[in-house]
């Protein structure tokens, strides 16, 4: 026999769930979401996407051919990042600020540091978070659900939430004459990002992710419950605010796609748990008590900047025993 015996290192289990496949399930998972978005917000919400899709697919393909590296266009990553930083960006962004965030993410946050799985920051994230320094006004200027491009909204409901030295039942109050209620913010019928659409839809392709094991369900339960649980306690015991709370904004979406990036959070279960309970706690802090309306940007930005001190000092149990 000439077959050749090859020794490797471990892992030996061997799947078909590569890269492409996670990031197939990921898409699938947010189409529900992203159909909300485009039913919403018309024309301009289906712009919006597919400028910062095209402009991060686009980033990632001229990248590789100018570094002349083999293209990782096919493993559908940059698709993703360009779908999230849709999710968080005001539908009708000029489609020239929806390209200059989609190449900030690829080249600077993810591809300078050497593709998937080197990048220390979630690029969707990070390219919101630039956009949003670099163009404050357009960044906050939200269409309403079915209006035309001249239509805008003055504020969105974290905007009514803000506490601003009130009491939580001054926010209810002020969000029930903005006429918002709980309903149509489950069903995502209010202003804001395209990723605010829907809240049923983005809780549906989380668990669809946990279904099909692509995520699991800590980091997106710790995070979540305990920013409700702490607007809760902070708010003055008002469930109604904490339940808006929980709604509004980009929380879920955060809690069940960005958070859960395998390269941007720790390895370990308990490491996960820290994680997520960092990132709750800075972004109930920036909601409840900042200058600024959402927190869940910074908040896993945050807490991705953590993830190497996290697993350093957080290690699985180790069973058995070394000998010398």
């Amino acid at each position: 026999m000439n077959e050749k015996l090859i020794v490797s290192s471990s892992p030996h289990i061997r799947t078909n769930e590569d890269t492409t496949y996670i990031m197939k399930q990921v898409i699938l998972a947010l189409l529900p979401a992203t159909a909300a978005g485009i039913y919403y917000f018309r024309i301009q919400g289906l712009i919006t996407i597919l400028a910062c899709v095209i402009g991060a697919v686009g980033s990632e393909w001229l990248y590789c051919k100018i570094t002349k590296k083999r293209s990782t266009v096919g493993d559908l990553s940059a698709v993703v990042t360009g779908l999230l930083l849709a999710f968080n960006v005001p539908a009708g962004f000029p489609v020239w600020m929806c390209i200059f965030g989609s190449v900030f993410a690829i080249i600077v946050v993810k591809m300078v540091f050497g593709g998937i799985g080197f990048n220390f920051l979630n690029p969707a994230l990070a390219g919101r978070a630039f956009l949003l320094a670099s163009f404050p006004v357009a960044m906050t200027t939200w269409l309403k659900p079915g209006a035309n491009p001249d239509a805008v909204t003055a504020a969105t409901p974290l905007s009514y939430l803000k506490l601003a030295g009130g009491t939580s039942a001054d926010a209810v109050g002020r969000i029930h004459e903005a006429g918002i209620s709980l309903g149509q913010m489950f069903m995502g019928n209010i202003g804001g990002t395209i990723g605010e659409t829907c809240s049923l839809l983005i809780i549906l392709g989380g668990v669809y992710l946990i279904y099909k094991g692509i995520i699991s369900y800590i980091m997106p339960a710790v995070y979540i419950v305990l920013v409700v649980v702490l607007s809760f306690i902070f708010g003055g015991f008002n469930a109604e605010f904490a339940m808006y709370q929980a709604l509004a904004g980009g929380l879920l979406l955060g809690g069940f796609f960005m958070l859960t990036d395998y390269t941007t959070s720790p390895m370990t279960k308990k490491g996960q748990i820290i994680y997520a309970a960092i990132a709750a706690v800075i972004a109930t802090c920036i909601r409840l008590f900042g200058g600024y309306p959402e927190g869940v940007s910074y908040s896993i930005l945050f807490a991705n900047c953590l993830v190497p001190l996290i697993d350093k000092y957080v290690n699985n149990r180790v069973f058995g025993e070394v000998r010398k």
